[in-house]
């Protein structure tokens, strides 16, 4: 139990410092509900957090009925990011790094604190939640299957946004990839030796 709620506190830091002193200064889109909750932000001025928690509640409805263990492990994860991410929000108005190093920085960070949760069967929430459902019926690492999501919402928000900072975004969601794949490869090499 400590274990996960370490994890919880750790990754959703990780997060929420990712998105708001590296993300949100430069516009960049990153993909899943949090992306799509940046989106809500930069167009509409939404509140990221909250539209993430709004946005992921027919998953968790879904969960709720076919994976309910999944439901009681990502929803103290879902509710302490998307309160972190609100919470660290004034980071976002503090001198940051330039795009490139910023998109990369990032990326790790955001990828690191999805993965660490994803080591407890903990999620963000989200698309992190569909994921670990859909890693259950189709044999893909978690990883790849949030890349493949990523993709597609960061093909929405260049349609919404038409922004130059697409490439960076690009980046930053491969390296958060990158980064979920490598933690969670690792710990199940680990779990079979």
């Amino acid at each position: 139990m400590i274990k996960k709620i370490l994890s919880i506190l750790f990754g959703s830091f990780f997060v929420a410092i990712g998105v708001n002193y590296f993300v949100i200064p430069h516009q960049l889109i990153d993909g899943g509900i949090i992306g799509l909750g940046l989106i809500a932000k930069y167009t509409l001025g939404l509140k990221p957090g909250v539209t993430i928690l709004l946005l992921s509640l027919p998953l968790y409805a879904v969960a709720w009925f076919k994976f309910r263990s999944y439901f009681y492990n990502g929803v103290h994860g879902l509710l302490v990011t998307s309160l972190f991410i609100d919470y660290f929000h004034p980071l976002s108005a503090w001198h940051t790094a330039p795009v490139l190093i910023s998109s990369i920085s990032g990326g790790f960070l955001i990828g690191s604190g999805i993965g660490i949760m994803l080591l407890t069967r903990t999620t963000t929430g989200g698309v992190d939640l569909l994921a670990l459902m859909l890693t259950r019926l189709i044999p893909l690492n978690v990883g790849i299957i949030i890349f493949l999501i990523d993709g597609a919402v960061l093909l929405f928000g260049w349609l919404v946004m038409q922004d130059a900072a697409i490439f960076y975004s690009i980046l930053m969601v491969s390296m958060i990839g990158l980064t979920t794949y490598s933690i969670t490869s690792a710990f199940l090499m680990e779990e079979g030796s």
